[in-house]
């Protein structure tokens, strides 16, 4: 494999452009590799060579299908190793979490390899003899995988799999932040023994190239992971041709606490569900919601473990140990969340955790708790991101699912108490897609992934994953 360079994958060849750009190792600034930049043109063939191979991939056997996923699964997990280290310079991830992304993209080739093989249809009893009703799924045609920088490798995974196993042809395109290893799922793919045209992937400026594939006439369903504000604008652009859209937006999780809770296993999950990826993950608890009685002694605790936390880059040098934290994607992102925490401050937060010193190159920040945060700081009702959170209190059960809903975000939500009723029955009154109940990570490969409200629209994973990129056919029949 070439992990240096992210070329163009178009109708089974690869292809560079005249010109590129450098990708960056945001835990020291330097130069990881280079992503080939193209344009509408490129984008415009990709569709091409998709749209001409759907008719024989749509017409493959679902074992055919299931057989190619599961070649490549097993590449993906024989290519392990280089992938993950490559992903963790080009993202800033640490080293162990890039390894668990990748395995975690290996299971969902897996899934919808088998998956795809339980897709059944409907035979429906007829009104009159001598008549038939069905109802079989085929796939929807050319389908565009759209991927972010923060997890480049498993979200574009969870895509790939449930369009293939749905028989659709793909033109993908991934963030030039981190396109490194992403590019490198291509090439699995590629080498898996997918056909020509089957699997296709673009490289350029994300408006020009999506405009171009989103205008293609053999484009069917658009698939995007990204900010709120980009798929609006993207869904816009889909309804000038009904092109299906399926969205996995922004989000603004509530980490909600009672006073009844095992108060050292909650800590050590706002400690995982935080800062995950330096808190780069859109499914990330971002707004600590705590029990009044508890509250000092939870934002204690866990500032307690913020300031114990090592920083620094992801793939350690020689025998030196795996820091806990890494750095953010860029300086950018470190700017953006500083912003976060000085309006906090300014309107009267606390900062709670006391270390400030982050190493000198590279776009790291120290992880901060606040508390006294007002309701109306953007450390609550923006995504943050980043390494940084605040603590909010709650006096009643009723005042703790209010808050948590007081955005027109809905991913995800978090619920820690020992109480099982309610387990059961607070998750209810949540409008988040997906709760944990004691589960700082609740995602896996068979569970669907969506949110509600502003967060998106859709499910991937699941059965639901694949269902998003099949049409349902209804047939009558008289004998």
């Amino acid at each position: 494999m070439n992990l240096k360079s992210a070329h163009h994958l178009i109708n089974g060849t690869w292809h560079s452009s005249d010109s590129s750009k450098d990708v960056l190792d945001p835990g020291n600034g330097s130069t990881v590799g280079e992503v080939a930049w193209g344009g509408a043109a490129d984008a415009t063939r990709a569709a091409d060579a998709a749209a001409e191979a759907f008719g024989s991939w749509s017409r493959t056997t679902v074992r055919t299908r299931a057989d190619l996923l599961q070649n490549a699964a097993a590449l993906l997990a024989e290519r392990r190793n280089e992938l993950a280290h490559t992903l963790a310079l080009e993202a800033g991830k640490r080293l162990p979490e890039a390894q668990g992304e990748v395995d975690f993209s290996v299971e969902y080739f897996r899934w919808f390899a088998e998956e795809v093989r339980r897709s059944t249809g409907t035979v429906s009893p007829p009104e009159l003899r001598g008549r038939r009703h069905l109802s079989t799924r085929k796939p929807i045609g050319v389908a565009l995988s759209l991927t972010p920088w923060n997890f480049p490798v498993s979200i574009q995974a969870r895509k790939l799999a449930a369009m293939l196993a749905a028989g659709c042809t793909v033109v993908g395109r991934v963030s030039e932040k981190a396109p490194l290893a992403a590019t490198g799922l291509f090439e699995v793919l590629h080498d898996a023994g997918f056909p020509a045209g089957v699997v296709n992937l673009v490289h350029g400026p994300s408006r020009e190239t999506t405009a171009a594939l989103l205008k293609h006439p053999a484009v069917r369903a658009v698939s995007f992971t990204g900010s709120t504000g980009v798929g609006r604008q993207i869904m816009a652009s889909a309804s000038d041709r009904i092109v299906r859209p399926l969205l996995e937006l922004g989000g603004n999780a509530p980490f909600i606490v009672f006073e009844d809770a095992d108060l050292d296993a909650a800590v050590e999950g706002a400690v995982l569900g935080r800062l995950r990826n330096t808190g780069q993950s859109c499914v990330a608890a971002n707004r600590f919601l705590v029990q009044d009685s508890i509250a000092d002694e939870f934002a204690r605790k866990l500032a307690a473990k913020f300031d114990a936390l090592t920083i620094g880059h992801g793939v350690p040098e020689g025998d030196s140990a795996v820091p806990d934290l890494g750095p953010v994607i860029d300086d950018d992102r470190a700017r953006a969340v500083q912003t976060l925490i000085d309006d906090a401050l300014d309107r009267g937060a606390r900062r709670v955790t006391e270390r400030t010193q982050v190493p000198d190159q590279g776009s790291f920040l120290a992880p901060t708790l606040l508390v006294d945060v007002p309701a109306d700081a953007q450390l609550v009702t923006d995504e943050v991101f980043g390494p940084a959170a605040g603590v909010v209190t709650f006096a009643s059960e009723d005042e703790a699912i209010s808050m948590a809903n007081a955005t027109e975000m809905g991913l995800a939500a978090y619920v820690w108490s020992k109480d099982a009723r309610r387990g059961w029955e607070i998750p209810e009154q949540l409008e988040a897609g997906i709760v944990g109940v004691n589960d700082p990570l609740p995602s896996v490969a068979f569970a669907p992934m969506g949110g509600a409200k502003q967060s998106g629209l859709g499910r991937e994973g699941s059965s639901l994953g694949l269902e998003e990129f099949e049409e349902v056919q209804y047939v009558a029949w008289r004998a």
